[in-house]
């Protein structure tokens, strides 16, 4: 049985398992009622999910990117608690939005906190966010380092012109689990308890967990969606520099 058939079948896996994400949260929307099946379970998150922008922590309140870290942080606490889950956590130090200026060294230390895993679960490659398409890239190399599975998680992505949530770009076989009343209260007080993010999140709540073996990406052309959707936001982080960033990790030319 494949991982991804794995995952989706709802039994617990004792095997040691990377869940590689981007920033605190991504692991609730995606993967929160998976969580508790882990048993044996390495959380990574490559930011520590604070933008050098200060426009998201000004609205809270918040003066310093620091604070607006460990408020992160917390909430990615008490998300855990109302899961059940007790991951080994592992959290770098890389600004929200800066992985593509990051990836030779966070593939580096990538592959030493995931030696011994069975399987890494992480972001699709599509265009949603920069940090998720450099957990993409990411995970795919230390994943051929260390010879060990390689699976994906339903994200978002711009689907005809529009911020889809919970949904692979179509293409790839996926294994869909739809969640029971439990687990689905669950990750809705999980995604509640990320009190920051609720202009972004709103009152999404997943009905299914969606998985898919990490299909062979070109990370040096556009996405499979054809566009970013982060290049509507005017970050100083666009889709071009982002191909720019995996060329040069690739030692591909330009």
């Amino acid at each position: 049985m494949s991982w991804a058939a794995r995952l989706a079948d709802g039994a617990a896996v004792e095997e040691p398992v990377a869940v590689v994400v981007a920033h605190a949260d991504d692991e609730t929307l995606w993967a929160g009622s998976a969580l508790a099946r882990l048993r044996n379970c390495r959380l990574i998150h490559l930011t520590d999910s604070a933008p050098r922008s200060m426009i998201d922590a000004h609205r809270l309140g918040i003066e310093r990117r620091e604070d607006y870290a460990r408020l992160r942080a917390a909430e990615l606490d008490a998300a855990l608690a109302e899961l059940g889950a007790t991951p080994e956590r592992i959290a770098y130090d890389v600004p929200d939005q800066e992985t593509a200026d990051h990836l030779p060294a966070l593939v580096e230390r990538l592959t030493g906190d995931c030696r011994g895993v069975s399987a890494i679960v992480t972001h699709p490659y599509e265009g949603g966010h920069p940090d998720h398409d450099g957990a993409a890239l990411a995970c795919r190399i230390v994943a051929d380092r260390l010879g060990c599975a390689l699976v994906e998680f339903a994200c978002y992505a711009e689907f005809d012109g529009t911020r889809v949530f919970g949904r692979f770009w179509p293409g790839t076989p996926e294994h869909a689990r739809p969640l029971s009343p439990f687990e689905r209260g669950a990750v809705a007080r999980a995604l509640a308890a990320h009190r920051s993010q609720r202009d972004v999140i709103g009152d999404y709540v997943p009905d299914a967990e969606r998985w898919r073996d990490a299909p062979g990406y070109d990370f040096t052309g556009p996405p499979p969606p054809g566009n970013s959707l982060y290049d509507r936001f005017g970050w100083a982080i666009t889709s071009g520099i982002w191909r720019e960033r995996a060329r040069a990790l690739l030692g591909v030319p330009a």
